[in-house]
């Protein structure tokens, strides 16, 4: 009777821990700066970049403009321009995907649980406008240990010293 006592405090612990997540999640979702309606994204995104950052889809591994690329600079969400990653923090992770160890700032993206096509993952969409960029994994290098997985399509880069312009 004890072992079940503990169970169902660690269970409604569990519960309560969640709906407090979900609901910081919902209200960072709610308080995006860049909101648009369908038919605007698709009037300024490609449709690739539709497809991946506002229905949440993914860009074939290894095929993305950005996968390779090594110059120093700013990763942005395509979207909207907000500064995600520094090129500093990127790194080669074989995976077919731009990767990065952290985030610019941790403010710059949400994270969200994401239990589609059979796995749990944690999903990362950009905080201002709330495209989808990708997912995060704990499998990266030091110091954090986490890899952000990105679509290439989800972001520009503004290389150092220069700026980007983002069509509205």
């Amino acid at each position: 009777m004890k072992t079940l006592k503990i169970f169902s405090a660690i269970v409604l612990i569990s519960l309560v821990f969640s709906a407090c997540s979900q609901t910081q999640k919902q209200t960072n979702m709610e308080n995006l700066q860049v909101n648009k309606s369908e038919e605007e994204w698709k009037k300024q995104l490609t449709p690739e970049q539709f497809e991946v950052l506002r229905l949440k889809g993914t860009e074939r591994a290894f095929t993305g403009k950005f996968e390779s690329k090594w110059d120093s600079g700013i990763y942005v969400c395509a979207a909207c321009g907000n500064e995600l990653f520094n090129s500093n923090s990127k790194f080669d992770a074989g995976c077919g995907w731009p990767s990065f160890y952290e985030a610019l700032d941790k403010s710059k993206v949400i994270e969200k649980k994401d239990i589609s096509h059979g796995m749990v993952r944690i999903e990362i969409m950009c905080a201002k406008c709330g495209g989808h960029l990708g997912h995060v994994f704990d499998d990266g290098p030091k110091p954090t240990g986490l890899r952000y997985c990105i679509n290439s399509v989800s972001l520009d880069f503004k290389k150092k010293d220069s700026t980007i312009v983002i069509k509205k």
